[in-house]
């Protein structure tokens, strides 16, 4: 069967300043499953995560040469409007950043900036995308509190939930569960598994085990190169490169 591809990554070099951080990065992402991306610290997943939805614009002496192509659109073409890329790419991050305002404000941000002036569909989109984060349960009497006043976990399930408040084709996880505890990670684990129904999720992460549990393809970067790439079953049962089975079974990294 022919894969749906949702992203096409080809010829991508990234550079900060004189650090070639992305060497010619191939890669087609497969729409509704997980990808996730490992490679000890500093070998480019989270500089390459970031350019998906063009965070390394803000990033100063950021060189981006190739192409991403998302659906048939070229992000890196010079008509791509940035705000709409980002609102189809939803991003969460390494430590949960809930804005400082309430739990309901929180979610309702990212419609009501994309122009969402409507209260009852507004309350829609926010019910539905808290239940999406499988949260509605924990807050449903409290959106009015801050969303500063929940756990760990639940803050980093409420940044989800507002990152497919505004409905995206991706979202794009770095290391979302490196600053929660083994229960809160297997919730966010479990969540992840459930997201991909409706969205295309890529994932960085550090943790072996937690790549082999939840993800349906895995890319291997190590100094800036993609060393392989394939479904995770295969990856972590018969890799084809040496370097690839020496980071998995812990050789180095």
């Amino acid at each position: 069967m022919e894969k749906d591809v949702l992203i096409k990554v080809s010829n991508l070099d990234l550079h900060y300043g004189d650090n070639h951080v992305l060497k010619d990065i191939h890669l087609e992402i497969v729409r509704n499953n997980v990808t996730a991306l490992i490679g000890p610290s500093g070998c480019g997943k989270s500089s390459f995560l970031r350019c998906i939805n063009r965070m390394n614009d803000f990033i100063r002496g950021a060189k981006v040469t190739g192409e991403i192509i998302i659906e048939d659109m070229n992000i890196y073409s010079r008509s791509t409007d940035v705000i709409s890329l980002r609102r189809d790419v939803g991003m969460v991050f390494q430590k949960p950043n809930p804005f400082p305002m309430s739990i309901y404000d929180n979610v309702a941000y990212g419609p009501r900036l994309h122009g969402m002036k409507n209260r009852t569909k507004l309350d829609e989109i926010v019910e539905n995308s808290i239940k999406g984060a499988a949260l509605w349960d924990e807050v449903k009497d409290k959106l009015n509190s801050s969303g500063l006043g929940l756990s760990g976990g639940q803050q980093q399930r409420l940044c989800i939930a507002r990152a497919i408040a505004t409905n995206p084709d991706v979202v794009l996880m770095d290391e979302p569960t490196s600053a929660l505890d083994p229960l809160a990670t297997a919730k966010i684990e479990e969540l992840i598994r459930q997201l991909k129904e409706d969205y295309t999720v890529v994932i960085v992460t550090h943790n072996m085990q937690q790549a082999a549990r939840i993800s349906d393809y895995t890319a291997f970067f190590l100094l800036g190169d993609l060393v392989e790439y394939g479904q995770t079953s295969k990856i972590f049962t018969s890799p084809k490169d040496k370097r690839t089975e020496d980071y998995i079974t812990g050789r180095f990294g």
